[in-house]
């Protein structure tokens, strides 16, 4: 499910950086793309909840299908229905992959997972949508971790400020362990997952 939109311009239209090449784009032109993006008027309620799921969609870069799905299942488990739902997206497997620093961005991370690189207890798994369980073990194949890509991510290119308290990464050894369930307050995705389950449930 690739959005052909160039991530800059959905950046601007989403209100946030999608990657970190659209920081710089992003700073420069923080308003939404189009002749009117400087002066929209207010949003319907609609509007702003729409925007909300929509960005929260694209910082996983998973279909409409796979998000109505994850909101499904986090309304059927206890506690609260949208930090459920975060914490549901934040357990697939590319967004593992992503956030242990194996990627630059969750578009990478998804293409490789798909291209079947990485292994879950050492069998291969290639559904970048996989939801981890705690005290599963991503590894990167052992026949892909001399391809370029890896190489980067072992030296840590990744990494930066990244820090997933529910993963146990050894980012040398291009391993990494879901060791809890992930609590929205660890997540670092931007989003008002009220907003996105009052859209939902409308």
């Amino acid at each position: 499910m690739n959005n052909s939109r160039p991530k800059a311009k959905l950046s601007r239209a989403l209100g946030i950086p999608l990657t970190p090449k659209c920081v710089k784009y992003f700073e420069r032109r923080p308003f939404p793309p189009g002749v009117h993006g400087r002066g929209r008027r207010k949003a319907s309620d609609y509007q702003v909840r729409l925007l909300e799921k929509q960005r929260l969609r694209h910082q996983y870069n998973v279909s409409e299908a796979q998000m109505r799905r994850a909101y499904e299942d986090a309304h059927r488990g206890e506690g609260k229905t949208g930090e459920n739902m975060v914490s549901l997206l934040e357990r697939r497997l590319d967004a593992v992959v992503h956030r242990a620093g194996f990627t630059r961005t969750i578009y990478q991370a998804r293409q490789l997972v798909a291209h079947g690189h990485f292994q879950v207890d050492g069998k291969k798994v290639d559904r970048p949508s996989y939801r981890l369980q705690p005290g599963q073990v991503v590894t990167v194949k052992e026949t892909s971790r001399s391809k370029p890509p890896f190489e980067i991510a072992a030296a840590g290119a990744h990494l930066g400020e990244r820090s997933a308290p529910y993963l146990s990464t050894a980012i040398e050894e291009l391993r990494t362990a879901l060791i809890s369930i992930p609590v929205r307050g660890q997540i670092p995705v931007l989003c008002d997952e009220q907003l996105v389950v009052e859209f939902y449930a409308r």
